[in-house]
């Protein structure tokens, strides 16, 4: 739905229209499910104008009533996959990544959330038919993690031109937890420009880990996480990308983190990402993969090597 149909509902004049461009929303949809309180702190709007705009935006959009299965199932044939070089990695997923969906990757230091991500953001650019999605990547990278080198690797190991395959990758090194959330409205933009099919955030959490320290900070650490990830599963649907996001596991079993093998940011994370898979290190370049929690695959795991041409059987 276009802008056109924005600036006819009820309240928007050209002043608003402006403010509700630059703050990303170009869709009647993403006005329609954000909140008066969201819409009106990103468009520095009143919370009253902001609370008409959406509901008008709900009326014209006609959110809020149900559906039956079968218009969910042809809506779901939409979603595509995107391939990971193994067989056993892709099978584990049903065929692949999902887009409009977030997986979220955890594990221990060196068990493959980083090269899983290069591998991802390479076969991106692949056509559909080579198990691609014929489009763009944005990697938000929280610790310095994206290598030009590794991706120039794997692409020529996929017999892809190196140059083309940078060209479509748009990374951005992300200083603090708060100018992480913003990288994603600054996707939105770039959306604009690029088919952007798959967003990286390697690590999801580790900004929010070493800023909001202790049970008193626990909170207000939840609740951005929750909607950082809310922005993210968004920017999913709009855009149909799939959505990757690499996680820590806690150092040490204790009060606030927990189990010792459980990924950080507790409930928030775990009930927001549609697939949840733990890694882990096995001998001779071998990664395990286990699918821990997912809507409609059983629990399962898969072995994939990591070697210099990138991730395969």
């Amino acid at each position: 739905m276009s802008e056109e149909e924005i600036a006819k509902l009820p309240g928007v004049g050209p002043a608003i229209l402006d403010k509700l461009r630059e703050a990303g929303y170009n869709d009647l949809m993403m006005i329609a499910v954000d909140s008066p309180r969201n819409l009106a702190e990103l468009t520095e709007i009143g919370e009253a104008t902001a609370a008409k705009i959406i509901a008008a935006a709900k009326k014209a959009a006609d959110v809020g009533g149900f559906e039956t299965g079968d218009v969910i199932l042809e809506r779901r044939k939409t979603v595509a996959k995107l391939g990971s070089c193994s067989k056993a990695l892709d099978e584990l997923m049903g065929g692949g990544f999902e887009t409009r969906a977030i997986t979220e990757f955890f594990g221990e230091f060196g068990s493959g959330k980083t090269q899983l991500c290069h591998q991802m953001a390479v076969n991106t650019t692949k056509p559909v038919a080579d198990g691609g999605l014929d489009g763009h990547t944005i990697m938000i990278d929280t610790e310095q993690t994206f290598r030009p080198e590794r991706i120039t690797q794997m692409a020529e190991a996929s017999e892809l031109d190196p140059d083309e395959v940078l060209k479509k990758i748009h990374v951005a090194r992300a200083f603090n937890s708060h100018h992480q959330t913003l990288l994603v409205d600054k996707a939105f933009e770039t959306a604009k420009e690029f088919p952007v099919r798959l967003i990286v955030v390697d690590s999801l959490t580790a900004h929010f880990r070493a800023e909001y320290i202790g049970r008193g900070a626990l909170a207000e650490r939840q609740q951005m996480l929750n909607k950082h990830m809310h922005d993210l599963l968004r920017f999913g649907d709009v855009h149909n990308a799939v959505i990757a996001v690499t996680n820590q596991v806690s150092a040490k079993p204790d009060a606030f983190f927990g189990d010792p093998t459980r990924p950080i940011g507790g409930h928030i994370v775990g009930h927001t990402a549609t697939f949840r898979i733990y890694l882990r290190k096995s001998k001779g370049g071998k990664r395990i993969a286990r699918l821990i929690d997912s809507p409609n695959l059983p629990e399962a795991e898969a072995v994939f090597m990591v070697s210099e041409a990138g991730i395969s059987d």
